[in-house]
């Protein structure tokens, strides 16, 4: 009788075959972790864990997004908490600034090596749920034995990434479980809730980014991402979330080059552009007034047989 394979020997021959790479986002995790990290799936050490005074530092660097992030793990961990779950958020280099975990399940986290100040990049720790969502920047789900190392295959990691205000990559959030019995079926219910958390955060964090400005929601083909535009007062956009600068083909990273919205949205502009935003503030006041014309010119600054001449000549004379 052969004996069963070990978990090292699969991912060793998976790494080895010129086929299994190309058809699999897991082989080709374990092809990286092994020829590319130097990484041995049979190795026993614990995750690397950075100094507190580094660790310090990477939080107060994104403290503000910590903050915004804050209630929505919170909200995360409420779901799924009394199911043996914890709730981690990391930075891009995978190290985890913030979890949310029970009680019970703490010293089994801590056991992992899941825990603040961990890193979980794909350069440490082969395939996971953290690294390798930072490394392919996607929704990943990285169920037991498809983690590269042996030690590993006994959790269950759902990934999603969270893009800051500029477009840029800035952390992941991940939900871990060490659950024997955790189902395959059951982590793709979670990965729904992970990933619209993450969308909130992300949500969040623009909004608090462009506080003073007026935020478009645009639609878009990709149901788990932040379609978002940032609109000064001169109907400027100032930002533009990483799935609105992909919708609207604007620079995928960094500050905007401020341009009008009517160029981005479609709509048509010109040289009635004025006469619109004219037409357009007059139907406010009117709309605050009640339609009382007296009450509108005195919201517009100006006098009522102007403002009659002004509705005439925009065509709103019978509203």
């Amino acid at each position: 009788m052969t004996p069963k394979a070990s978990h090292a020997d699969i991912v060793m021959e998976a790494t080895q075959s010129t086929s299994a790479a190309a058809k699999s986002r897991v082989a080709a995790s374990w092809h990286r972790s092994v020829i590319k990290h130097g990484l041995d799936p049979d190795e026993h050490r614990a995750p690397d864990r950075i100094e507190q005074k580094s660790l310090q530092f990477r939080m107060e660097t994104l403290e503000k997004f910590m903050t915004v992030a804050s209630p929505r793990l919170d909200a995360l961990f409420s779901l799924v908490g009394q199911s043996g779950c914890a709730v981690f958020l990391t930075d891009t280099d995978g190290i985890i600034l913030d979890q949310r975990l029970s009680d019970a399940d703490a010293m089994a986290f801590e056991g992992w090596g899941l825990t603040t100040g961990a890193d979980w990049s794909e350069e440490k720790e082969g395939t996971n749920g953290i690294g390798t969502c930072l490394t392919e920047q996607r929704h990943v789900i990285i169920h037991q034995d498809e983690h590269f190392y042996t030690r590993n295959t006994g959790m269950s990691c759902i990934d999603a990434p969270i893009y800051g205000s500029n477009g840029q990559l800035v952390a992941a959030l991940d939900l871990s479980s060490a659950r024997a019995d955790q189902t395959e079926a059951f982590n793709r219910l979670i990965a729904a809730q992970v990933a619209q958390t993450a969308r909130a955060i992300e949500a969040a964090n623009f909004r608090a980014a462009f506080s003073s400005a007026r935020i478009i929601v645009a639609e878009s083909d990709d149901a788990e991402a932040s379609t978002l535009l940032a609109i000064d007062e001169s109907d400027l956009v100032i930002g533009a979330t990483r799935e609105a600068r992909r919708v609207f083909g604007l620079q995928r990273t960094g500050d905007l080059v401020a341009r009008p919205a009517t160029d981005i949205l479609g709509r048509e502009d010109g040289p009635t552009g004025f006469e619109k935003a004219e037409k357009a503030a007059v139907i406010r006041a009117l709309a605050r007034a009640g339609n009382n014309v007296s009450q509108a010119a005195r919201q517009l600054g100006i006098g009522r047989a102007t403002l009659y001449r002004r509705m005439k000549r925009l065509g709103l004379e019978d509203s």
